[in-house]
């Protein structure tokens, strides 16, 4: 297998690592813009092996799209982030272009990959991904979803006590502050309702420290997170390319299903080797169906930018 991840910042960097360190691909490409850091990132990785024990071959890049020919999954962190003073609009103006030129490129030289969009915002790049590459619906995700899931479950465990890995709770609608729902009244411990353990209170503070999750650690470290953000794609890349059909929450494209249509929001799909293979239905309570709508006429608003483009 041959993966390549477009973007040698330091989500990007962390997503290769951790393809590495589990040998999800014999081969693996690093891609940057910038002279010398997909190299040297590539290199520093490589120099690990003999310590970790993987026998994954990194190589670095510069813009030479070449390299990543007939690559199975491709992983897009290309994009600037949110700049002071910078509007939402702005922003999605700058990282579509990117986005755009850097699907097209890697599109010539990997007709049949998969695509994990990770730039930001979300929800929209990987909307303009699917509207622009001309792939299958099933085989272009958004990242986000993973990555606040995991989240919510760190926020879980916190508060009740035991591990993260024997939680199992996800959220869906946009990958964003304000949109992002974290279904607590569906999440389980072993397979016992987490709400059995938890008062209203703790409750309401799960969900809404969950929905500021990125704000808090950009806060605390004065930008955005890349530990988690990259372990969150290496999983998706994980039950793809071993076709491993886990339940992962990814941004797709929605035709009806969650009651949305002609947009990009993050539901439970299983991944497995032909990308996203089936959504999963959670049947959404009256007020959980209404924050979904909610949230979905924001990342629309967002969307509409693209058309002045």
């Amino acid at each position: 297998m041959k993966v390549t991840v477009v973007g040698a910042g330091a989500v990007g960097a962390t997503c290769a690592d951790n393809i590495a360190r589990k040998e999800l691909a014999s081969e693996l490409v690093l891609l940057d813009i910038k002279e010398g850091v997909a190299e040297g990132k590539s290199i520093d990785m490589m120099q690990t092996a003999a310590l970790l024990g993987f026998d994954t071959k990194i190589k670095g890049v510069t813009n030479d799209y070449a390299a990543t020919a007939g690559s199975d999954v491709v992983v897009i962190t290309s994009g600037l982030p949110r700049k002071p003073g910078m509007t939402r609009e702005e922003l999605i103006g700058v990282n579509a272009g990117i986005v755009k030129s850097v699907t097209e490129n890697i599109l010539k030289y990997s007709p049949d990959t998969i695509l994990i969009v990770v730039s930001n915002p979300m929800d929209t790049m990987n909307y303009l991904t699917l509207q622009t590459s001309g792939l299958p619906k099933h085989r272009v995700l958004g990242m986000g979803g993973a990555l606040d899931s995991a989240r919510f479950r760190y926020y879980l465990s916190q508060e009740l006590g035991c591990s993260p890995a024997d939680l199992n709770a996800v959220v869906v609608g946009g990958h964003g502050d304000t949109t992002m729902i974290p279904l607590i009244k569906h999440a389980t411990w072993g397979s016992t309702p987490v709400t059995n353990f938890l008062s209203e209170e703790q409750q309401a503070k799960i969900v809404a420290d969950t929905m500021v999750g990125g704000a808090t650690l950009t806060k605390l470290i004065g930008t955005s997170a890349w530990y988690a953000p990259g372990a969150g794609t290496a999983a998706m890349v994980e039950s793809i390319l071993r076709d491993e059909k886990k339940i992962i929450s990814c941004g797709v494209a929605l035709d009806g299903e969650y009651g949305q249509k002609d947009i990009s929001l993050v539901v439970p799909v299983t991944l497995g080797r032909n990308g996203w293979e089936k959504i999963i239905d959670f049947k959404l309570s009256d007020a959980e169906q209404a924050a979904f709508n909610k949230s979905a006429d924001a990342v629309r608003t967002m969307n509409d930018v693209l058309k002045t483009l």
